[in-house]
């Protein structure tokens, strides 16, 4: 069978996936807003009931929304009151935002390498990368996958650093039951346009203690405190608010996930199944500790030895020309991208001569993954019936045979 790429006929047939998913529920849910002429988070209650139906569904005591999930993250670190200068570490296997976020709090990040099996941030790199300047640890739950908060929580406490979760993928996911976003300082989500829980933009942050959301709510919105004045700011705080149009969203969104959350799970467990048995593909392990997972994106590692070298960007393009909807992921790791290659700090370059020499930073399973075997396939796909996802198994397989019509 001729490969689609060298004009065969693709395995998957179009359109494999619909992103995003709405109807009517969604249409009225926003005409409701724009009908009650409130159309700020400040005056209506189309927020205020969804930071307290998130927090619910994630098993959280409080909730705050903001306009992005880089905000949630940028607000969490400054409530948090990370000193300027002061380390985060993080993965370098993650979007950028997770840095930058650290950056807008004058903060230096600290990138350590993931664990290759997981592809989220390993607990050795963590406790290797901690010194006397360290202020926090912020793991990301990468693809909507909990990271192992066993260890970090740990690790955490033993040298009493804050914890704050980058869970912008991870709506639904658990760690021993436990909603991930709700164990440390505060946790960040995200809604933007690819997400699975989707409002075109917009974040929130959780927390569990009584202590940080008054902190929180006040860093979102300038500076204020509920029991202050009206123009009395109290922190230096930004206008970080979400609107009254994406809270009623985000409601009929976040009705709809249980099912599709049970569906992308569904389809994950198939592709874990038969993809283990193709040669040169092998699925991320699983963890018992994981009790539920996001399934932001699926991922499976790819060996180019095995396709007689045929490396990972040719591979990704025979398989989009078969119809699967995916990609080859990051191509940089974060320590790679021009902005810490050339320490394009702007404001913060004198506080960020402290930092690392990212220049000289070569994290072997991070390049890897980046270079040679991380592939990625959408959300959306995966709530696609069964049959369509036995076609992405069959689609690789047709690669494998006719590999040689590649290289």
């Amino acid at each position: 069978m001729q490969l689609a790429i060298r004009g065969g006929k693709p395995i998957c047939k179009p359109p494999f996936d619909r992103w995003p998913i709405w109807g009517e529920e969604e249409e009225e849910a926003l005409l409701r807003a724009l009908r009650s002429g409130k159309w700020g988070a400040l005056h209506g209650e189309e927020v205020k009931k969804f930071e307290k139906e998130f927090a619910g569904f994630q098993g959280a005591e409080h909730a705050v929304a903001v306009n992005s999930g880089t905000a949630a993250l940028q607000v969490a670190l400054r409530a948090a009151g990370i000193p300027a200068g002061a380390e985060v570490i993080l993965p370098a296997y993650t979007f950028v935002a997770s840095a930058t976020a650290i950056l807008d709090n004058c903060a230096i990040p600290v990138f350590v390498d993931i664990d290759p099996e997981t592809y989220t941030i390993d607990p050795q790199a963590v406790e290797a990368a901690i010194n006397e300047n360290t202020a926090a640890i912020m793991p990301v739950h990468f693809a909507g996958r909990p990271a192992d908060m066993d260890a970090l929580e740990k690790i955490a406490a033993d040298h009493e650093l804050i914890l704050i979760e980058d869970a912008a993928q991870a709506w639904g996911a658990s760690w021993r039951g436990r909603g991930v976003g709700s164990t440390g300082f505060a946790g960040g989500f995200s809604f933007q346009s690819s997400k699975n829980i989707n409002a075109g933009e917009g974040g929130i942050i959780l927390t569990c203690d009584d202590e940080n959301i008054g902190l929180l709510r006040s860093f979102s919105n300038c500076g204020r405190l509920e029991s202050g004045l009206w123009y009395a700011h109290y922190n230096n705080g930004g206008n970080y608010r979400m609107t009254e149009f994406q809270g009623a969203l985000l409601r009929e969104q976040l009705r709809r996930y249980p099912g599709q959350l049970e569906q992308r799970q569904k389809n994950c467990a198939l592709l874990n199944e038969k993809l283990a048995h193709l040669p040169g593909i092998s699925p991320l392990s699983a963890d018992s500790r994981i009790t539920s997972h996001a399934c932001h994106l699926y991922i499976f590692r790819y060996s180019p030895p095995v396709f007689d070298m045929l490396a990972k960007e040719q591979f990704v393009k025979a398989l989009q020309a078969e119809g699967v909807p995916c990609s080859g992921g990051y191509s940089l790791p974060l320590y790679e991208q021009p902005l810490f290659r050339n320490r394009n700090f702007g404001p913060f370059s004198e506080v960020m001569q402290a930092a690392p020499n990212y220049a000289e930073q070569d994290l072997q399973h991070t390049r890897t993954a980046c270079q040679e075997q991380a592939v990625w396939i959408r959300q959306s796909a995966l709530l696609a019936p069964e049959e369509d996802i036995l076609r992405i198994v069959s689609a690789i397989e047709k690669i494998y045979e006719n590999r040689h019509e590649l290289l």
